[in-house]
């Protein structure tokens, strides 16, 4: 029995972030001067992305304005994780009915809310209990007894643990429906601190949600996914290069700008080992989703597997209208292959990757299923 990704839906808050205001925003109330200055424009310029997304306006707004940081120019005091987390609790749920509507949208007539029997939440930017999977369960009607899974704190691949739990079901249950949504803020966590991770996390994270439907059979008169194969590494030597903490202001992240060679060194491992499963070649995949975590972490990607650009193209069009919004980002990658899809993709294979904490490498490989 397999199982089958079978919609997919998005969501991005509604204020929009051009990265060059970005980068005047962090100038502006970190008072960067000098060559710090020239550090700050260099990392925005060099990213990749032109703009994100974010559930709070400030960083288009002027201090007598803002919804959430001090009105003032030093942005003293800074909000608390505390006051992070009311924030979350309200805008995470927001941004993930969002999702989970347009997913359903996309299904068609073929499911309903009542019809779901596993609820998968996955978040990394947040937490409170009872949780959003609860509170959603109830706003959106879905059945008392329906079964919850939450997947929390593992960053930017935890999509693909989602995945894992949705295959592992749907290959036990044959009439299992499992809705997953992920759903980050990671804007929330910005940071009013001139160290290089915390200048770089800032750079690059937007906020954003995904959701699926993953089913044991694929869905009929539209394209579907069928996950064949996954394969996780861990990369120890990477493990204090990528963490992440709860502090008093906020979750704080370590982003080593060594990161792109550590994932240089161990994809091409990860690679052979998930396509030796298969009995596959690279030269075999027709598609490439991969999670991108930066423009580096793509470039160093292609310099080991021997990928052009133009392979890349979903990751970078995803990275460069929406940054990185952690364990959504790959789904949105994964939903423009979707979308593209026609008849003549029946039976094509996708390689996809994420990254995260530990270092965590994962691998997935699916296969396009058009009826």
């Amino acid at each position: 029995m397999s199982s089958f990704i079978n919609a997919i839906g998005i969501a991005i808050p509604p204020f929009s972030i051009l990265q060059k205001d970005a980068a005047e925003f962090m100038m502006r109330f970190l008072n960067i001067e000098g060559s710090e200055k020239r550090l700050i424009k260099a990392i925005y310029k060099m990213s990749g992305i032109e703009k994100r997304h974010s559930v709070i306006p400030d960083f288009s707004l002027t201090p007598e304005s803002f919804t959430f940081f001090p009105k003032n120019e030093n942005l003293f005091p800074f909000p608390g994780t505390d006051d992070r987390m009311k924030v979350y609790s309200t805008e995470a749920v927001n941004l993930a009915r969002s999702a989970i509507e347009n997913c359903i949208s996309n299904a068609g007539n073929s499911i309903s809310y009542t019809d779901i029997t596993h609820f998968i939440t996955v978040s990394c930017t947040g937490l409170f209990a009872p949780g959003p999977d609860i509170v959603l369960v109830e706003q959106l009607g879905m059945s008392r007894s329906v079964q919850r899974i939450a997947i929390n704190f593992m960053g930017c691949y935890a999509a693909f643990n989602a995945l894992k739990t949705a295959d592992a079901i749907c290959r036990a249950y044959e009439d299992a429906k499992v809705l997953i949504v992920c759903v980050e803020t990671c804007t929330l966590h910005l940071q009013n601190s001139k160290e290089e991770d915390h200048l770089i996390s800032g750079a690059l994270f937007g906020d954003g949600a995904a959701a699926l439907i993953v089913e044991s059979s694929p869905a009929h008169h539209k394209p579907s996914l069928e996950i064949k194969y996954m394969y996780c590494d861990l990369f120890f030597d990477g493990k204090s290069e990528m963490a992440w903490q709860v502090g008093n202001h906020g979750f704080e992240m370590t982003l080593s700008s060594y990161i792109p060679n550590l994932i240089q060194m161990g994809i091409g491992n990860l690679t052979s080992k998930l396509l030796d499963a298969a009995k596959l070649q690279i030269s075999d995949i027709d598609f490439f989703a991969i999670h991108p975590g930066g423009k580096r972490i793509l470039e160093s990607i292609e310099k080991a597997l021997g990928l052009s650009k133009d392979d890349n193209r979903f990751s970078y069009d995803i990275l460069k209208n929406y940054g990185n919004m952690s364990s959504a980002t790959v789904v949105f990658v994964l939903q423009a292959i979707l979308e593209q899809l026609d008849k003549e993709d029946d039976g094509k294979n996708i390689l996809s990757f994420a990254f995260g904490p530990g270092l965590t490498l994962e691998s997935m490989l699916l296969g396009t299923h058009i009826r």
